[in-house]
């Protein structure tokens, strides 16, 4: 039993929730009288309530988020009725904004907004202290992060074993875009660094080798970004896994010689480009040097083993189809070995909305608020490119399919519309962007390739069985066994190469 229950629906079972352990770390006298009980989005939501229950809790913190929020507030309703005398507390970036204008909070006691770090434990102790404030919105301060007790204990050995684990070394971000929550945590603060890597030893000591930092500006300190690094070079073991987020025109001389002394597969970064529109980039208060990002590009793909997972986004304001595309064939020059092609989303708080009518920007009223429609782009048309994202990921991001999908604009020399030529053709097809099982993906592209765009059966033949063994796949289909023996002769398998069980599978899948 416990006076205090965190809890919160993960998008995944495998993802651990940051942001509750720094609440339940942070809790002081109250820690012992609290537990953590984490769930997912898809699980049946009478189950969770009565586990939620059964620890006939005083106060239950419910962290909010733009995957949970309609099962949180469904989540809440049940609890409420069956037992309307506990203190239920929402917090997040969800619940952070636009508190009035959403029904969720209209089920909770309290709304902690901002960074909860000390004021959820503050709000505890009114409550269960029997001076419970009167207002419900209670703003948090920023807190200094000196302040703040790190987390990192309260991954357990099931988290460590197979779940995502988060690290920071700082918080906030320099940059001011204005469809991103991250524009608002202005300045930039840093973790002691000592004391951080001392709670990297601890994690690493425990087995960890997968560590995912959620800084928004990894090399924006590069001493400390050296510090980093060195740390996990002179620990690096073949299992060793690092993901950052970057950003992509800030690449010192210091950085590369260390990012570049890492094994193929150890290092992962993600490097938010948006858009290379340079007008586009002014309308959302977005800066990018274009001709250093693509230097850097050129570094990390020629002379490191880095994966570069890029982000693009569909539907800004000023962005038109004919843009969108001129700005991913230019990506797909870079080489980047996944283009996550994203969906523009209006994130509560976010100053993007000054643009809605001005560009007659249209969104979705419910989580997660994608873009329907603006003045440059129709809903059909919108419509059409959500699919293009979808099989992007699906087809050229998976790694399934490095060798054929190349294979999709071969006859147009145009990466974007040939492989929307393809999106649309496989939406006809199949009827659904979900649900695709591997094998049937497969036989699409084989159909596509030979008998629409009259590729030679060959050459497709040749790209997909380098495929089958570049992702050590067994269920090689009929159609392609005549081909199969010289297909396969000189492509190893990469799960095998070199002894490399450094990257995730997704990631290992686009080492050749």
């Amino acid at each position: 039993m416990a006076d205090i229950l965190l809890t919160t629906l993960n998008a995944k079972y495998s993802h651990a929730s940051f942001g509750l352990r720094y609440l339940l770390a942070n809790l002081g006298d109250l820690k012992q009288r609290a537990e953590l009980l984490e769930f997912d989005i898809n699980q049946d939501l009478s189950i969770v309530a009565e586990r939620i229950l059964a620890t006939n809790p005083k106060i239950i913190g419910f962290g909010v988020y733009i995957w949970n929020v309609r099962q949180t507030r469904d989540l809440l309703t049940t609890i409420r009725r069956v037992r309307p005398e506990i203190s239920i507390i929402l917090g997040g970036p969800e619940v952070s904004f636009e508190t009035e204008k959403q029904e969720i909070v209209e089920w909770a006691d309290y709304i902690v907004t901002g960074e909860a770090d000390l004021s959820f434990a503050e709000l505890c102790t009114q409550i269960l202290s029997g001076a419970a404030p009167s207002k419900k919105i209670i703003a948090s301060a920023v807190p200094e992060l000196d302040r703040i007790v790190m987390p990192y204990d309260l991954y357990t050995e099931r988290d460590i074993s197979g779940r995502v684990v988060y690290v920071e070394a700082s918080r906030g971000c320099p940059f001011t875009c204005e469809f991103c929550l991250s524009s608002l945590d202005i300045p930039v603060r840093q973790f002691d660094l000592d004391l951080f890597l001392a709670e990297m030893q601890k994690l690493y000591t425990r087995g960890l080798r997968q560590f995912k930092f959620v800084d928004r500006t990894f090399n924006l300190n590069i001493r400390t970004g050296q510090t980093i690094l060195n740390f996990f070079l002179e620990r690096y073991t073949p299992e060793l896994f690092l993901h950052f987020e970057m950003i992509p025109d800030r690449l010192p001389e210091q950085l590369r010689i260390l990012i570049a002394k890492f094994p193929p597969g150890a290092v992962q970064f993600e490097v938010g480009i948006q858009t290379f529109n340079p007008e586009v980039g002014k309308l959302i208060s977005r800066r990018q040097d274009d001709q250093k990002l693509a230097d850097n590009f050129r570094f990390l793909r020629e002379q490191t083993g880095v994966h570069i997972h890029a982000d693009l986004i569909i539907g800004l304001p000023g962005e038109s189809v004919e843009s969108f595309a001129a700005g991913f064939n230019r990506l797909v020059e870079l080489r980047p070995q996944e283009i996550q092609v994203g969906i523009l989303k209006r994130l509560r708080g976010t100053p993007i909305v000054r643009h809605d009518d001005s560009w007659e920007m249209r969104y979705s009223p419910n989580a997660p608020y994608e873009i329907l429609q603006n003045k440059l782009i129709d809903f059909a048309t919108m419509q059409r490119l959500k699919r293009f994202a979808r099989y992007w990921d699906l087809v050229a991001n998976s790694g399934n399919f490095v060798a054929t999908t190349p294979l999709l604009w071969e006859e147009r020399k145009d990466p974007f519309y040939g492989f929307l030529e393809w999106s649309d053709w496989l939406f006809k097809e199949a009827g659904a962007r979900y649900g695709i099982a591997l094998s049937k993906l497969t036989e699409y592209l084989w159909s596509f390739l030979t008998e629409v765009q009259g590729v030679s059966k060959e050459l497709v033949a040749s790209a997909l069985l380098r495929d089958f063994t570049r992702c050590g796949r067994s269920d090689q289909p009929n159609y392609l066994k005549p081909y199969s023996q010289d297909a396969t002769s000189s492509s190893p398998n990469t799960k095998h190469r070199d002894g490399n069980s450094t990257a995730l599978s997704r990631q290992l899948r686009h080492l050749t």
